[in-house]
């Protein structure tokens, strides 16, 4: 059994990626399924922590299904972890060829 290198929480300064739309931010902490594995399952989720201008800097933590992530924001940070375990997913290798 392969364990999910992306799958220990990691803390708000050191997050897996980063992703930004507008005035949001999105850090990613912890994801709950191997990379290869999200493909054949539409509602994957990610632990993330975000802000905005709504929540007046502050910092929320929660869920969010890795769709609305990779349909609504921009990849602007990966660490190497990130990008080894999502090399061969198609949206996000290409988001990150441009990092």
């Amino acid at each position: 059994m392969t364990t999910n290198p992306l799958g220990k929480s990691r803390d708000i300064e050191d997050p897996y990626a980063i992703f930004t739309a507008g005035g949001f931010e999105l850090r990613l902490l912890k994801t709950y399924k191997l990379a290869k594995n999200e493909l054949k399952d539409p509602l994957v989720r990610w632990h993330t922590v975000g802000r905005s201008p709504m929540t007046y800097g502050s910092w929320e933590y929660g869920d969010i299904y890795r769709s609305e992530v990779l349909n609504n924001f921009h990849l602007t940070y990966a660490s190497p972890e990130f990008m080894d375990a999502y090399l061969d997913d198609p949206i996000i290798s290409k988001e990150g060829k441009n990092l």
